[in-house]
């Protein structure tokens, strides 16, 4: 996976974040696209976000990934 600093994930677009309000889930390439899939799954089972939050972080990374 490419790095991502701290400015570059200061400078990426909101857009380019699955959940872009909290600016989390960041997915400037199809790397990071599949890392925040399997993150947001393990979020999901621990309760942390919600079963829609997860759904529209799979929706971004399928876009990314083209699925």
């Amino acid at each position: 996976m490419a790095d991502l600093t701290t400015r570059k994930r200061k400078a990426e677009p909101a857009s380019d974040f699955g959940l872009p309000e909290e600016r989390k889930y960041p997915m400037p390439d199809k790397s990071h696209a599949r890392n925040a899939q399997a993150r947001a799954s393990q979020q999901e089972e621990k309760g942390t976000i919600s079963a829609s939050d997860k759904k529209k972080i799979d929706r971004k990374a399928d876009r990314i990934l083209g699925e």
